[in-house]
Parts: C-alpha cells; structure tokens; sequence
C-alpha cells in the first residue's frame, strides 16, 4: 500500500480545499421583450415579462 513520504503542509490542504468555495457571478440573459439584461427562469424587473406573457405590472 502506498505512503507519502511527507507531511501535507496546512497550506497545501487549505488551498485545495478552499477551491471549493469559490463565488462565481450569477449567469445573465437577456429579456426579448425589453432587452435588458436579467437571470434566467425569472421575471424581468424591467417589463414584468416572463415566459410569453407579463407576469406582474412594474410601474
């Protein structure tokens, strides 16, 4: 069975570990009514159109 020669410094395990809580920027689409830019699956907060239809009234 395979041993490791040496130690894994602290540094070396936390950095790899820490790959896992990166923060990526949330995905953007755009609205086809307006154009704006927004998340995909919601309502656009510029027009209130979502999934061919207006599905709230923003003033």
């Amino acid at each position: 069975m395979a041993v490791p020669k040496k130690k894994t410094s602290k540094m070396k395990t936390r950095s790899r570990r820490a790959s896992a809580w990166q923060l990526k920027a949330p995905s953007r689409s755009v609205c086809p009514k307006c154009s704006a830019a927004k998340t995909p699956h919601t309502v656009c907060g510029t027009c209130g159109w979502y999934r061919d239809r207006y599905a709230i009234d923003v003033s």
